[in-house]
């Protein structure tokens, strides 16, 4: 079993999600896989929002904590990054370049 050391940093916490899909047999998982499953803990992250804020849930559906989907969603944010070799940190970087020389305006209320 793969360790993450503490305070990882983000290019950590990629070979470790590389590590463990070796481990667990998760490596051959195509990219197009790897986005489904993804899509599916984006729901499953939905779901724990709703159930966090008191929204109506299905009381038959077994629902994670917020941060257990949150979890999850990086490892495969990690994983989808790996099949492309990206940097995620270098292209979080490179993204905040982009984001800084662009006009933000609050969203205005209706009515």
């Amino acid at each position: 079993m793969p360790d993450l050391a503490a305070a990882p940093t983000l290019a950590a916490f990629q070979a470790y999600v590389a590590e463990l899909e070796v481990e667990r047999g998760f490596a051959d998982q195509t990219p197009v896989e790897k986005c489904l499953l993804l899509g599916e803990e984006v729901g499953e992250l939905f779901k724990a929002v709703r159930r966090a804020q008191g929204l109506p849930v299905d009381p038959t559906t077994a629902i994670g904590g917020v941060a257990d989907e949150l979890a999850d969603i990086l490892i495969f944010i990690c994983s989808i990054a790996n099949r492309y070799d990206v940097d995620l940190e270098s292209a979080f970087r490179d993204k905040e370049v982009t984001n800084k020389s662009r006009t933000w305006t609050a969203r205005v209320p209706a009515g």
